[in-house]
């Protein structure tokens, strides 16, 4: 209890006198909710036959008290409405504790209640409830952070990145609006999948825990098995997995995956992501773009009714058909450089030319990858396909059917990112081989992104994999541009944060270094301050007045506090 607050002391003593009055503050029976509030503003006073015995719950957001009669402004899960209590309406009866002793007192903003009654509009025009029955439905014990709004005007905003992510309840306690976020983030998923299903394509799940990690060039995060006393890793990609179902007689299939990735943390990345990966037979990656295209565009009507969208400061246009370049047609485009036939020394001179940062370890994919990453990404702001990569960028895609030293790969990037990767898959096992055995080579120069050998992946392509194309698509990245939300923390629910750094409180002993006496520390906690140095920045007049206006308010027997005691306390820090 030393640590805590004297609102959150207070709001506990709340709790304890709620049960001594026979209210429960934490009720187990269901309460029937049947209306919403954004129902109600929507279809009131226009049919109010349906609002004439309305239950509703949700949590206070604030309240005015004025004697007999109350308003409070209550929130559910969808938005705001106003209450009118009146004593005499919820205590029928002589005994008026509900309301002079339970709601007046004893209930908090923050508290969660259930009310019954009906709709009407009040004399200022306001559609609210009048409330004939309520029932406290949960205690809060820790005070919320108090959004004020004048005029249209938000006051003491709840606007810390950190703390809004960290405590991401609190956000969508306090900062309702982003709630939104996430409900068009979900309709963006269904929207994804209902398109596959009418597909005709079927719906799997794939191990999260993968005796080798593959399907993507990334560092994995590694656990161990205690009963089998091995290593395993979490996945970095599904693709693997699905590539074996296709082996296996199906002819499309798709899966909505978690993937981890042991890499850096920016606005764009987190380690644990999502995205969609699917796998059709017969198919080629000309054939997936256009599917592509089709699917995006569909999910910018779902969510917008419109294919135009508002991202940062551009109105990003998903409506087909969307233009394509060659890798290496981009990288002309912009830099007026045609590196299609240069090896990898010539291209370290073209990066050094642009610019462009290179390390030793980087092999002849890696420096076009970069040299596109610098000079073109950036200025790809519609939704555009890049497309035929180089080999050595793309170990599990298809030899190019007609162009040497390319791969049936493309990418679709929009307001400067990929969004999604897609290939006309590589089936040919000794080739595939041959590829992992490339890249383990790369691992050994130093590259620790490249690619493992998966000897069970390549028996399975042994026995036959039809020609396929494969697509997966960020649902992270996407999402953020559906909802022009600045970084992908933004459309994650919990995101994942450093470690919270835990404040080091001052002890009773450290307080009474200072010269205080146990029942003024009792008290200065009371105010909320839990460190010494916190009293640096209150006035000593404040700190002796305030302390000696709780020594009356609790009758705390002993001799009243001097001015001077507080300013030796000071002096002491």
């Amino acid at each position: 209890m030393t640590e805590l607050s004297e609102q959150e002391i207070l709001r506990r003593e709340a709790a304890e006198k709620l049960r001594e009055v026979g209210v429960n503050p934490y009720p187990a029976p269901l309460y029937e909710v049947n209306a919403k509030t954004t129902e109600i503003l929507a279809k009131f006073p226009s049919d109010n036959s349906l609002f004439q015995e309305v239950s509703l719950a949700g949590r206070i957001m604030s309240r005015r008290i004025m004697g007999a009669a109350s308003f409070v402004e209550l929130q559910d899960s969808v938005g705001k409405i106003q209450l009118y209590v009146k004593r005499d309406e919820i205590c029928p009866d002589e005994n008026k504790d509900l309301y002079n002793v339970v709601f007046k007192r004893l209930l908090d903003i923050g508290d969660i209640i259930g009310v019954k009654g009906y709709v009407f509009v009040t004399q200022m025009g306001e559609i609210s409830i009048h409330v004939k029955g309520l029932t406290v439905l949960c205690k809060s014990v820790r005070p919320l952070p108090i959004v004020k709004q004048k005029v249209g005007v938000v006051y003491d905003a709840f606007t810390d990145t950190e703390q809004r992510y960290r405590q991401r309840y609190l956000d969508l306690i306090v900062n309702p609006q982003y709630r939104e976020t996430f409900v068009q983030r979900t309709k963006l998923v269904n929207t994804m999948r209902n398109f596959l299903n009418e597909k005709g394509y079927l719906e799997v799940e794939t191990p999260i825990l993968q005796p080798v990690y593959g399907g993507a060039a990334a560092r994995p995060f590694k656990t161990h098995h205690n009963t089998l006393d091995m290593t395993l890793y979490l996945r970095i990609a599904n693709e693997l997995y699905l590539k074996r179902l296709i082996v296996g007689g199906y002819d499309g299939v798709y899966e909505f995956s978690k993937d981890f990735r042991n890499e850096g943390m920016d606005r764009f990345h987190n380690p644990e992501f999502t995205q969609m990966e699917l796998y059709v037979a017969y198919k080629d990656y000309f054939w997936m773009m256009d599917l592509v295209e089709e699917m995006v565009e569909r999910i910018a009507l779902a969510l917008h009714n419109d294919t135009k969208v508002q991202v940062g400061e551009n109105i990003i246009d998903f409506k087909r058909p969307w233009q394509r370049f060659t890798m290496y047609e981009a990288i002309e485009h912009f830099t007026s450089i045609d590196i299609s036939q240069m090896e990898e020394a010539e291209l370290r001179e073209v990066c050094h030319k642009l610019h462009v940062e290179t390390d030793d370890t980087m092999g002849k994919g890696k420096l076009i990858d970069e040299i596109f990453g610098e000079t073109c990404e950036g200025k790809l702001i519609q939704p555009t396909f890049i497309y035929d990569y180089p080999i050595e960028m793309s170990p599990l895609a298809k030899k190019h059917r007609s162009k040497n030293g390319l791969v049936e790969r493309f990418e679709a990037i929009c307001n400067c990112k990929e969004i999604c990767n897609a290939y006309s898959e590589l089936n040919d096992p000794i080739d595939q081989r041959q590829r992992f055995e490339d890249q383990l080579e790369l691992g050994k120069r130093g590259d620790t992104e490249s690619m493992v050998l998966d000897e069970d992946f390549l028996r399975a392509l042994e026995y036959g994999m039809p020609p396929t194309s494969g697509l997966g698509i960020g649902i992270d990245r996407l999402a953020m541009m559906m909802t022009n939300s600045h970084s992908i923390q933004d459309v994650l629910l919990f995101p994942q944060m450093k470690p919270e750094k835990k404040e080091i409180l001052s002890t009773d002993e450290d307080f009474e270094a200072l010269g205080m006496a146990k029942h003024w520390i009792a008290l200065i906690r009371k105010l909320g301050i839990q460190k010494t140095e916190e009293m640096k920045a209150i006035t000593p007049s404040k700190l002796f007045n305030d302390l000696n206006g709780l020594r009356k308010k609790h009758k705390i027997d002993c001799v009243a506090l001097t001015a001077a005691e507080v300013d030796s306390w000071i002096e002491k820090l």
